[in-house]
């Protein structure tokens, strides 16, 4: 179990020492990826709300893939996301 969490702690900060990299030079990057993540996780939260209320049992979960989706997608992810679930209800 050691080795599993020493490569686990290797990895965490190879990977910070690379988003810094990308926040010094592509910070712009990460503010567009932010900002689709929020504007659709609060859209996909009031649809999910809109269709219970009107009885339909299709809901979007709130996870780090949903998130990923979202965040580098945008609008076209959540269509995605919620075509894959009304697919799933034929």
């Amino acid at each position: 179990m050691d080795t599993k969490l020493g490569i686990a702690v290797i990895a965490g900060v190879c990977i910070f020492i690379l988003l810094i990299g990308i926040l010094k030079k592509k910070g712009e990057i990460l503010l567009n990826f932010a900002t689709r993540a929020v504007v659709c996780f609060i859209a996909v939260y009031f649809i999910n709300s809109f269709l219970a209320s009107r009885g339909v049992e299709v809901a979007v979960g709130f996870n780090l893939i949903s998130l990923l989706t979202l965040g580098s997608l945008g609008f076209s992810g959540m269509a995605a996301l919620y075509g894959i679930l009304l697919l799933q209800l034929l």
